[in-house]
């Protein structure tokens, strides 16, 4: 087996085990990695690299509204919604201008948001490798 496949094979299984909290906080970090990646691109005017970031970012916000949970979250859900189609609408924006401002500003929340989530997952314990079931965890965004 060859390194690629069992990084791989790693990634898969930690995806698969980890707790809901933990995924959630999976697509906050890559997401602003590929932000990252998106301005790193333009600056460096490989601009097929950066479309592809950003809609690699696209991608990962598309995954945070489908697990918005509109039952248990209730206002939160919804704002969050509204935000991440915000998101969405801007990268599309920034990816047809290439305009970093707009990473730059999606990227300073998509933090925030990830920050909100790191101590919401440490206080609930949904960190704990559970997935989150046992506790009936909400997963509101």
């Amino acid at each position: 087996m060859g390194t690629f496949n069992r990084l791989d094979a790693y990634k898969e299984t930690h995806i698969k085990t980890a707790s809901g909290g933990k995924l959630i906080l999976m697509i906050y970090n890559e997401a602003v990695r590929q932000l990252d990646l998106a301005l790193e691109s333009i600056e460096n005017k490989k601009l097929e690299n950066a479309s592809s970031s950003i809609i690699k970012t696209q991608d990962l916000i598309t995954e945070l509204i489908v697990s918005l949970d509109f039952e248990k979250g209730g206002e939160i859900a919804n704002s969050l919604f509204s935000l991440y189609m915000f998101f969405n609408k801007q990268l599309m924006e920034a990816n047809m201008t290439k305009d970093v401002n707009i990473l730059k500003n999606i990227k300073i929340y998509l933090v925030d948001l990830k920050n909100a989530w790191t101590q919401a997952v440490a206080a609930s314990g949904m960190d704990n490798g559970s997935n989150g079931r046992s506790a009936g965890v909400n997963i509101a965004g």
